[in-house]
């Protein structure tokens, strides 16, 4: 009989580890999740991204938006990276899923790092009312494609 681990879950190893950070590294949106304050409901937006200099993602996001407000009642988010590619079956491609804390990250001093990769927000990264936010990473599930699934620790993630 074939000695297999009990569940889906594989023991995470240093390709796990790769794939994971290369998948932030590499991300320029991913999707957010958040708890709406006033209803308790899950909400979901789309966001830009990009990696901090330890892997946690970056996003630049305005405080007028329903997800600034959710994230300052409830910092404890959901962000899922990975996009599927032009072939193939779009549930076998890499994705990962971050349970996270997002907090305050000093704009000013991110500045030329964040518009060195997502140059598109130079139109609107000076605004008063956006702010640069760091998801600090508590634990992760990656999945590496079909059968691939791996639960990661932050420092599977962060440098």
């Amino acid at each position: 009989m074939e000695n297999r681990p009990e569940g889906p879950i594989r023991p995470t190893d240093d390709e796990a580890r790769a794939l994971a950070r290369s998948l932030i590294t590499e991300a320029r949106f991913a999707a957010l999740g958040v708890l709406d304050p006033e209803t308790g409901h899950p909400s979901v937006t789309r966001i830009a991204i990009v990696p901090g200099a330890d892997h946690a993602p970056l996003t630049l996001i305005s405080t007028l938006s329903s997800h600034s407000t959710a994230l300052d009642a409830n910092p404890a988010c959901s962000v899922l990276i990975g996009e599927p590619g032009d072939k193939g079956d779009p549930l076998t491609h890499p994705r990962l899923t971050l349970q996270a804390i997002a907090e305050g990250a000093d704009k000013a001093a991110l500045r030329a790092h964040y518009l060195s990769l997502y140059p598109k927000a130079r139109l609107y990264y000076d605004f008063g009312d956006f702010r640069l936010m760091r998801f600090a990473p508590q634990s992760a599930l990656l999945n590496g494609g079909f059968g691939k699934a791996f639960r990661l620790s932050t420092a599977d993630i962060v440098a």
